[in-house]
C-alpha cells in the first residue's frame, strides 16, 4: 500500500495525535477530489482484508528491556515513523513483505532503484561504520563513507534533515546494531571473469569521464566526491544503482548540513550500452571491490526503463 500503515501502527497515540493536530492546522486548499484510477483488482477495497491478514500486525512499538533507551528510541523511529523497512525489504507480487527478510534489501517497485540490505556488510550494512558517519549520511545526505541518491535523497531532503541530532543518533545506534550477515561468497575473483577487452574499455572510459572527480585510484574526495574504492554500494549483487548513476547522474540532497551539494552529470547521451557496462564493470572489480561484471543488456534494460 502507498500509505505505510503497517509501520505506523507502531507509532504511539501521543505522536499520532500530534501528527493529526499539525495536519488540522495546515491551511485547507479548495480542490475537488478526482475519481480514482485504480484498475481491477486494486479498486476492490474489501481485498485489503485478506492483505491485512497476511501482512499486517497491529500494535504500538514495545520497548526491549534488554536494550538501552537510545537503542529503543532508534528502533521506534526506524520501525515506525521512519518506516525504513518499506523500501529496504523485498516486496512480493501482492505488495507484502516477509518479517523474516526485514531490512535485507529489495527493488523499489515502479522506481527501478534497489534499496540495499541494511543487515549485510556486503551491501549497506553499517556494522563497521562510525556512528558519526551514519548520522551524517542520514541527516546531511553525505558522509566520508558514501552519499545518498535517488529515493533515499528524497527521504533525507524531505524528512531526515529536520530530525534532531539526538534522534538521528538514536537511529544510527539502532541501525548499526542490526544483525549482521557477514557471510563470504566463495568463488573466483570477479576480475578474472571479465574479458580483457571489456576491462580495458572500462578503464579508458573511467579515465576520461570519472577520474577527474573520483580519482585514478577510486578514492574520491569525500564527502564531496564519494569514494568508489572498497565501496559496499558499488559491489552489491544488484548493479542497478550503479548503472543508473552512470546513465542518469544525480545530486545529493541540499540540506541544512550540506548547503552546496555536488552532483554527478548524466552520461546516457555520451556512452553506449557497451561502454556503460564496461565502466560499471571496471569500477565493480577494481580497488578491492568484488562486484560481478555487468552486461550491455543490463545497461540497456535500465536505460529503457528510465526513459519510460
Amino acid at each position: 500500500p502507498a500509505m505505510p500503515f503497517a509501520a505506523y501502527t507502531k507509532v504511539t497515540r501521543a505522536d499520532s495525535d500530534a501528527i493529526y493536530a499539525y495536519l488540522m492546522a495546515v491551511p485547507p486548499v479548495r480542490k475537488p477530489n478526482r475519481a480514482h484510477e485504480l484498475r481491477f483488482p486494486y479498486n476492490k477495497r474489501q481485498l485489503l482484508t485478506g492483505w491485512r491478514a497476511l501482512y499486517f500486525t497491529e500494535g504500538e512499538y514495545q520497548p526491549d528491556d534488554k536494550q538501552t533507551l537510545e537503542w529503543n528510541r532508534g528502533a521506534y523511529l526506524v520501525q515506525g515513523l521512519g518506516h525504513c523497512s518499506m523500501c529496504h525489504t523485498a516486496i512480493n507480487a501482492l505488495g507484502g513483505s516477509s518479517e523474516s527478510k526485514k531490512f535485507q534489501g529489495g527493488m523499489i517497485p515502479n522506481q527501478n532503484w534497489y534499496a540495499p540490505s541494511l543487515t549485510s556488510n556486503r551491501e549497506a550494512g553499517l556494522g563497521d561504520w562510525k556512528i558519526e558517519d551514519i548520522m551524517s549520511l542520514l541527516q546531511a545526505g553525505i558522509s566520508h563513507r558514501g552519499t545518498v541518491y535517488g529515493p533515499m535523497a528524497e527521504v533525507v531532503y524531505n524528512s531526515l534533515q529536520y530530525v534532531s541530532d539526538q534522534d538521528i543518533r538514536a537511529m544510527a545506534v539502532y541501525l548499526k546494531a542490526l544483525p549482521s550477515d557477514n557471510r563470504r561468497i566463495d568463488g573466483p575473483d570477479p576480475a578474472q571473469m571479465v574479458q580483457p577487452r571489456v576491462l580495458e574499455l572500462g578503464r579508458k572510459v573511467y579515465a576520461v569521464q570519472c577520474a577527474m572527480c573520483h580519482g585514478p585510484d577510486g578514492k574520491g574526495s569525500p564527502p564531496a566526491f564519494p569514494p568508489l574504492a572498497n565501496n559496499q554500494s558499488i559491489a552489491m549483487e544488484s548493479p542497478v544503482n550503479s548503472i543508473r548513476m552512470v546513465l542518469n547522474g544525480g545530486y545529493a540532497p541540499g540540506t541544512r548540513k550540506n548547503l552546496r551539494p555536488h552532483g554527478m552529470p548524466p552520461f546516457a547521451h555520451l556512452l553506449s550500452d557497451e561502454e556503460v557496462a564496461a565502466v560499471v564493470t571496471y569500477i565493480r572489480v577494481s580497488w578491492d571491490n568484488h562486484g560481478l561484471p555487468v552486461t550491455p543488456k543490463q545497461a540497456n534494460d535500465i536505460r529503457s526503463a528510465t526513459l519510460d
